[in-house]
């Protein structure tokens, strides 16, 4: 039914042993090197694309490639990283490289600005905006709880439209509280019918400063003709489907834009993977042992699909578990589990500015 991808170990390379490679005097490991010097290193292995950070910079590359991209802004001919032997192996000229640009970048940083210079550009990225998907709405009631529930004495049907607007109306007032100069956007505030490609419509729609960026997050309740079926997932969009994320048409080589386009599009998926472990464990902070954890999953979900930023599906319970169904009506638990949406968005938000943020609109 639906396909399950456990990438984020193998994002986050820099923890994981690698097997050694036979290596030449101008190679190196670069997991091991990058862990040595402070570096933090990303790597898709489907994609074969990666990301090294340092000091609130990025250097991303794609396997193979003869290009490297600086602060997701500067392109650099520049021989990438590559696998070799099942280990994930660069030049020394691209480490040295590396490191060359992270110390320049750290020395700029503190440098400070001369006294009759005019006002610079903001040099980090921050989250500009958020948009809130309460799932389904109006005429679309979503999954229905299979038996009537008695709630505040009355025996009702249980319906996904409505827990996933309590969630998202709940979300959205703690985050205007939080995050008064950041664009607060909701899909829906009320019962109404907003289609699939309108939601992303608005998403993609939001105006953003050039040194801001966008999150998209998708609120839903699951359902199972195993009524045993229980526990909380967190859903991005699967890396082996490809969009077009940027405008590349004034490019004159293609090949380029091609790994321009590329590149973002991983960063877009290192970030959401980042988001959806982040907003797992903050659920699971809040909810404890009332709910279980199923794990991050990747599907191509047309919300996250046609979302042109980094995006997740929140999948917050299944209403076609009796217990589970009850505790989706209980105000208290749904207050729980939008505190831990909240908590996992404020810590990726937090590592996000703190790192610069890992994708520029411009």
């Amino acid at each position: 039914m639906y396909r399950k991808r456990w990438l984020l170990c193998a994002l986050l390379i820099f923890s994981v042993s690698l097997s050694a490679a036979a290596l030449s005097a101008q190679e190196v490991n670069l997991p091991e090197k990058a862990q040595s010097a402070g570096m933090m290193l990303y790597w898709d292995p489907l994609s074969l694309s990666g990301v090294l950070e340092k000091n609130g910079h990025q250097i991303s590359f794609q396997s193979g490639s003869s290009f490297i991209m600086k602060d997701y802004q500067t392109i650099v001919s520049e021989k990438a990283p590559y696998v070799k032997d099942g280990s994930l192996i660069a030049s020394v000229s691209f480490f040295n490289e590396a490191q060359k640009f992270f110390q320049e970048g750290m020395q700029a940083d503190d440098a400070p600005a001369p006294s009759d210079a005019s006002p610079a550009a903001p040099s980090s990225y921050g989250i500009g905006a958020i948009v809130i998907d309460p799932g389904h709405g109006g005429k679309d009631p979503g999954a229905i709880s299979p038996v009537p529930l008695t709630v505040n004495g009355k025996k009702v049907s249980v319906k996904e439209k409505d827990i996933t607007l309590k969630i998202g109306l709940m979300l959205y007032d703690a985050l205007r509280v939080a995050y008064p100069g950041k664009k607060i956007i909701m899909t829906r505030k009320d019962d109404t019918f907003v289609s699939l490609q309108q939601r992303t419509e608005i998403a993609n729609g939001v105006k953003l400063k050039d040194d801001e960026a966008i999150l998209y997050l998708s609120i839903h309740v699951n359902s199972s003709f195993d009524k045993s079926a229980s526990g909380y997932e967190v859903w991005y969009l699967s890396p082996d489907y490809r969009r077009q994320v940027t405008n590349t048409d004034d490019l004159e080589d293609k090949t380029l834009g091609n790994i321009i386009n590329s590149l973002v599009e991983e960063e877009y998926t290192t970030e959401s993977i980042l988001l959806a472990n982040f907003i797992q464990n903050g659920i699971n902070t809040q909810v404890g042992k009332l709910s279980k954890a199923r794990g991050l999953k990747a599907e191509n979900f047309a919300v996250v699909r046609n979302a042109m930023m980094p995006s997740i599906l929140i999948e917050t319970g299944f209403i076609s578990n009796e217990k589970e169904a009850g505790l989706l009506t209980d105000d208290s638990y749904l207050k729980k589990m939008s505190l831990g949406i909240y908590n996992g968005l404020q810590a990726f938000i937090s590592h996000f500015e703190r790192t610069r943020g890992f994708t520029s609109t411009r």
